[in-house]
């Protein structure tokens, strides 16, 4: 069962690794050098060209000509900042936009009616948010920065007018979808099935995976969420997330101080992941 998780939950993010790859490659064969990034604006003056950004690798499909490059650098509107703590968009909003994670963390959540928050996932940068608004014209859930976060805002009717035009960015749109999917299947197959060891494991493996592909060290991570925000998301009490960190800072798997955490076992963190089908 746990090799069906792995499927789900860590191969869409080996698909964006190898997307990034062959977007730099492309880029390399192109003699293209990606500028620096210019300085945070307001958002009410500061006009955004994917062209320009370092993080287009992330957010656009392969291989698009200069034409439909410079057809995309319409298709953001504007950069906004959301600090620590401020909603995105919340539940009930009015669906017309989709945003590109620039810089930042968020979390996604959902509350019931006698206020009990469910975390349904963290999105860093180079994701899509607002994929939940589509099918009812309204959001489902919240969206909340966990650190000062800038996105680009893409009115969903400038993406829908270039998907027409443009069959790559089209079938792009409907990867991010899908990935949605595959995501939320791999959530549900994990908080069926995995022990409390086994999730951490997996939700730390992924957390890895997910900002090595953004350049980020292999081995070292900054927890921007909260303990109770993990244990929420893997459908664990707090003391269970506590006490299975100290259990693996105990057995020298990972070192933590505080959010910084240290991978020292990669291999033994990938056992634990694995356990069940050994």
């Amino acid at each position: 069962m746990l090799n069906a998780i792995a499927a789900h939950e860590v191969a869409t993010d080996e698909i964006a690794t190898h997307e990034i790859k062959a977007q730099e490659a492309y880029n390399q064969s192109q003699d293209q050098r990606l500028p620096r990034t210019p300085p945070m604006q307001a958002e009410s003056s500061f006009k955004v060209a994917c062209s320009n950004c370092n993080l287009r690798e992330l957010c656009l499909p392969i291989g698009l000509s200069t034409d439909e490059m410079s057809q995309l650098d319409g298709m953001v509107a504007t950069r906004k900042k959301v600090k620590q703590g401020g909603h995105l968009f919340s539940s009930g909003d009015p669906f017309t936009t989709l945003y590109a994670i620039r810089t930042g963390f968020f979390k996604t959540c959902v509350v019931s009616e006698d206020g009990r928050e469910q975390v349904t996932g963290f999105q860093m940068a180079g994701e899509i948010m607002g994929l939940d608004g589509i099918v009812s014209d309204k959001h489902n859930c919240n969206a909340i920065a966990l650190e000062d976060a800038e996105v680009c805002v893409m009115p969903f009717n400038h993406v829908e007018d270039l998907s027409r035009q443009i069959p790559m960015l089209q079938r792009h749109v409907h990867k991010i979808m899908s990935r949605e999917i595959v995501r939320e299947n791999g959530v549900m197959m994990l908080l069926a099935n995995m022990r409390a060891e086994e999730r951490l494991a997996a939700f730390l493996l992924n957390l890895l995976q997910r900002l090595h592909a953004r350049g980020y060290s292999k081995s070292e991570l900054i927890l921007r969420m909260t303990r109770e925000e993990i244990g929420s998301y893997l459908g664990m009490k707090l003391e269970t997330v506590s006490r299975t960190f100290s259990k693996f800072s105990d057995e020298g798997i990972i070192e933590v101080k505080q959010k910084n955490i240290r991978i020292l076992d990669h291999d033994k963190l990938k056992t634990i992941f694995n356990a069940s089908t050994c």
